[in-house]
């Protein structure tokens, strides 16, 4: 039937990992930087460094034990194969919550936290913020299909996910999301209202309030600082994949060195990794589950696949107002910040609102526990 939930283990070949070890080893360098630091990108040094490490050390042995100890499932919906993991709650009355991730993410980002949310009494949490945990793939991402014609923006996913989660027997649910997972949740929040009782995002996305630029608060003129800086230095990567993430796929699905580069120099830059002044990618994680997420992208092939939801949905977000109930955690090392002002006028119905002290734009990943305690305290009120 073509609504089946089809068991999935994670097997990759073994030829497929000598290929990516024999490829690091053969890779053709580009001369070093002109400059100090990070300010060209990536320096040249690292990423000798962190291939040789790739191509002699690392274990993605260890990384697919560590997924295939969750149940894993595909399922086609509308003609594309999407790949899940479902960790159901042995608390039977648990809230499933479907969790959608974004670029250059996956899930593995999130398996420090499945089992604190599916089972929090045996991680010093209270029973009855259990949930039944869902993460879905994006199309294009990891091991679901790669869509073969356009469409596939993020109110398509949003409504993909809803009828995923009504295959799974779910009739009320919550959904939660960050980068472009954040922006399929909010499409949800509109979409599918039958069904989703309501969403928490570590990544709001909101308009500022005309209302208050001639009287910003400090977080709201840090929030125009950081836009600022993100249009002039930190915004290459969707320009790219938002107009020509064909081209880029060519470099990126030929060399595993440049897929290193590329998806590594955002690790440096949105997590929160900055200690005694200096900022590094290790402060915030570790060097092998930074290896897992970009090993993901590589065995999948999917640089051009993944770029193109930038193609499809990057370039006319929907600012439209929100009724469901929204809660907002609002991460320190954020890459778009906003305030509980502006998130309040698109917004209508602010649940929750929160400021962690710590993590950035992998928030899951960086702060496993700051991000389980969001949203047990987010969808607290809505069980």
């Amino acid at each position: 039937m073509s609504d089946a939930l089809r068991p999935f283990t994670i097997a990759v070949p073994d030829t497929d990992l000598a290929d990516l070890r024999e490829r690091l080893r053969r890779t053709r360098w580009p001369d070093p930087e002109t400059c100090e630091g990070w300010d060209q990108g990536i320096p040249l040094a690292y990423t000798r460094e962190l291939a040789a490490y790739w191509a002699e050390a690392y274990d993605w042995r260890r990384c697919e034990a560590l997924l295939n100890g969750w149940p894993q499932f595909t399922t086609t919906i509308d003609g594309l194969d999407i790949h899940f993991l479902h960790r159901r709650s042995p608390n039977p009355d648990a809230l499933p919550l479907v969790i959608t991730h974004g670029w250059p993410g996956s899930l593995v980002e999130f398996h420090k936290v499945i089992e604190p949310l599916a089972d929090p009494a045996a991680h010093g949490g209270d029973a009855l913020d259990a949930f039944h945990v869902v993460l879905p793939s994006l199309p294009g991402y990891g091991f679901s299909g790669k869509p073969a014609r356009t469409g596939t923006g993020v109110e398509a996913i949003g409504r993909c996910w809803g009828q995923l989660m009504a295959r799974l027997g779910y009739d009320r649910y919550i959904a939660q999301g960050g980068d472009w997972g954040s922006a399929v949740t909010l499409s949800m929040a509109r979409t599918e209202t039958t069904h989703c009782a309501g969403v928490h995002v570590n990544m709001p996305i909101v308009a500022p309030d005309p209302e208050t630029l001639e009287n910003p608060t400090e977080q709201e003129q840090r929030a125009f600082a950081a836009m600022e800086f993100y249009n002039r230095w930190d915004s290459g990567y969707s320009k790219q994949q938002a107009t020509r993430p064909q081209t880029l796929g060519y470099a990126l699905a030929d060399s595993p060195a440049g897929q290193l580069a590329w998806i590594m120099e955002k690790f440096k830059a949105w997590t929160d990794c900055e200690q005694d002044g200096v900022r590094h990618p290790e402060h915030a994680l570790g060097r092998d589950e930074m290896l897992d997420n970009i090993t993901l992208y590589w065995l999948s092939n999917s640089a051009a696949s993944s770029a193109r939801l930038y193609w499809e949905s990057f370039n006319e977000p929907d600012l439209s107002p929100i009724d469901l109930p929204v809660g907002c955690s609002l991460f320190p090392g954020e890459i778009f910040k906003c305030s509980r002002r502006w998130a309040e006028r698109r917004f209508r119905n602010l649940v929750y609102w929160n400021e962690p002290p710590r993590g950035g734009h992998f928030a899951a990943f960086e702060q496993p526990g700051s991000f389980v305690e969001e949203l047990r305290s987010a969808f607290r009120g809505l069980r």
